[in-house]
Parts: structure tokens; C-alpha cells; sequence
């Protein structure tokens, strides 16, 4: 009931918005034990959403949803550590919350943890791997693996180079508004 009081508040639903309301009943439901409230509540901490923005409040509440199996919690959990927001930068330790969410098939972890691969952060440089983490997002419809599917197959990084499989994945991200795919298929019409 919190929960859902809280997503009336910030919505406007049958009472006017307030989101500092909101993120008070929110921090009640998640004080709670409740997954998605915890992530919910560290995603407003983080972006100041009626509550002060503070990072190490947003990634204690991310990180307790995150260990509770919320694949977008352990994801943004692993983008803190990649981006050392309100944690110490440690690749190795995005990785494995990437991974989790990744195996979840969490699209944008897997593409995360693609790039993990694809760069050697945390993890030995494998374009193989990164090809198939990028692959299993690219299936799903997200652009940016989309993308970096497709300059796999233009530079021949983990699989053979093609230049009509490369095509067809940047002109998949493209159609999403991807700007890197979109400049990408200009410079294949020159």
C-alpha cells in the first residue's frame, strides 16, 4: 500500500503530485524490505527526486534491492561501480552486477557487459564474448547493442567481417534514433 501511495504521489493519480510525498512513502516501503521500493527509492535519491541527491544513499538502497535479485538494481549497481558513483570505481565489481543482471536478460546489462569484454575492463579483453553479450541485447531491440553489434561485424572483432550483417544491425539501432549508428550507415552511402 505504501508502494502504491507512493506511485500515486509522484503520478499525480487521485491526489496532486508531490514527489516529496512520494519519496517519503517510498523510503517507507522500502525501510520495509520492499525490492522495488529500495530500487526506486535509491534511483530518486540519485537523481534528487523529493529527496536530497546523494550517491552512497542511492547505491545503499540500489545495492539492498540489487541483492534481493532486481536485474535494473544490480545493472545500475554495476554502472556505479564502472562510473565510481558513491562507490569506489572497480571494474571487476561492475562486472559481476553486470553479470547477474546480464544472465537475467537484462538488455542493457548485457550490453554493458558486452563492453566490459569488448574493452578488457574487468575482465580479459574477448571480442568472442563480447559478440554474444552484445548479441543477446541486440535481439532484444536495444539500440546500443544494436550499434556495437554492428561495428563488431564491420571490424571483423569476434566474428567474420561483413559489411551487409554490419549494415543490418546499425540500420536496426539507427531506426531507434541511435546518432552513432546513423553517422556510421552516412559514411557506408559515401
Amino acid at each position: 500500500a505504501q508502494f502504491n501511495l507512493c506511485a500515486a504521489y509522484f503520478a499525480g493519480l487521485g491526489v496532486s503530485q508531490d514527489h516529496v510525498e512520494s519519496a517519503e512513502w517510498m523510503r517507507k516501503a522500502a525501510e520495509q524490505g520492499v525490492a522495488y521500493a529500495q530500487y526506486s527509492y535509491g534511483v530518486m535519491s540519485f537523481k534528487g527526486m523529493g529527496v536530497k541527491l546523494d550517491l552512497s544513499e542511492s547505491v545503499k538502497w540500489i545495492r539492498k534491492a540489487a541483492e534481493q535479485g532486481v536485474a535494473a538494481a544490480e545493472s545500475d549497481l554495476g554502472d556505479a561501480y564502472l562510473n565510481g558513483n558513491g562507490v569506489p570505481q572497480d571494474d571487476a565489481e561492475a562486472v559481476k552486477w553486470f553479470r547477474k543482471a546480464a544472465e537475467q536478460g537484462y538488455a542493457m546489462a548485457q550490453n554493458n557487459l558486452g563492453a566490459m569484454y569488448d574493452n578488457g575492463r574487468g575482465v580479459p579483453l574477448d571480442d568472442i564474448k563480447a559478440v554474444e553479450w552484445y548479441r543477446k541485447a541486440a535481439d532484444q531491440g536495444y539500440a546500443s547493442a544494436q550499434f556495437n553489434l554492428g561495428v563488431m561485424y564491420d571490424n571483423g572483432e569476434g566474428v567474420a567481417k561483413n559489411a551487409a550483417t554490419a549494415k543490418k544491425w546499425l540500420r536496426k539501432a539507427a531506426e531507434q534514433g541511435h546518432v552513432g549508428a546513423q553517422e556510421s550507415l552516412d559514411s557506408y552511402d559515401r
